[in-house]
């Protein structure tokens, strides 16, 4: 498969074309940012390890039911995926309180939830990813009332799934961010990546934090927490 045109490059991730319309090569990079771009670095191995993290992740949600963009890994840093317009919403899914939502509402990290939170952020870097209503989606044309629901939906299944894919490997699934998109037929389907780039992972005995945090807050032994997730994921695999 003729794989070369960049289409376009995102902070983790570039995307070509191939020689059929409804599929493109992702390559994952190892460059890493936080607070919407403003602090930048490199992660060595991240690249690798959140591709081929996601894939496995994937693949276990294909298997229970759910949508994916997925289509076939091609080596330990690219991967054919789906064309999809990505829908310009995250979804995030949170089960303990921990980062933006423990600063924005006074609620202690660490706190467990009673029950899953679902939220929408408008995806947009220049504005700060605000957080968002679903009345506001719907004012700025973003997704229908049945979409919403869908993408509502749709992250909780990923939640319950996911919650205990990593309970199985002795992780807590803090929170996560999601993001949907759609093919040329309208169809939603899951994309984007599920890694410690976007997932909030604790080690359940110690509470460890093996995810980007370690990033964001300088807390050192940012590769080794990749490693460690991926390892004890492919463990159990």
């Amino acid at each position: 498969m003729t794989v070369d045109t960049l289409l376009y490059e995102g902070k983790a991730k570039k995307v070509y074309a191939t020689d059929d319309a409804e599929v493109v090569k992702v390559s994952y990079k190892d460059d890493a940012t936080a607070f919407n771009g403003v602090k930048r670095g490199q992660i060595a191995g991240k690249g690798a390890v959140n591709n081929q993290m996601s894939n496995l992740l994937f693949t276990y949600l294909e298997a229970n039911g759910v949508n994916t963009h997925l289509v076939e890994q091609l080596s330990e840093r690219e991967t054919l995926v789906k064309k999809v317009q990505i829908v310009p919403i995250e979804v995030v899914v949170r089960n303990i309180a921990a980062g933006t939502f423990s600063k924005r509402l006074g609620v202690m990290e660490g706190v467990d939830l009673p029950h899953p939170i679902v939220e929408f952020y408008l995806k947009n870097d220049e504005l700060g990813d605000p957080l968002i209503t679903d009345d506001h989606a719907l004012v700025l044309g973003l997704a229908t009332s049945s979409e919403l629901a869908a993408l509502r939906e749709q992250a909780l299944t990923v939640n319950r799934l996911l919650q205990a894919k990593f309970a199985a490997c002795q992780l807590i699934l803090v929170d996560f961010k999601l993001e949907f998109g759609k093919q040329s037929d309208g169809a939603i389907v899951l994309a984007d990546e599920i890694s410690p780039d976007t997932c909030r992972l604790w080690d359940s005995e110690t509470r460890k934090k093996l995810d980007k945090d370690r990033f964001r807050q300088d807390l050192g032994d940012v590769e080794d927490a990749y490693q460690e997730v991926f390892a004890r994921l492919t463990a159990i695999s």
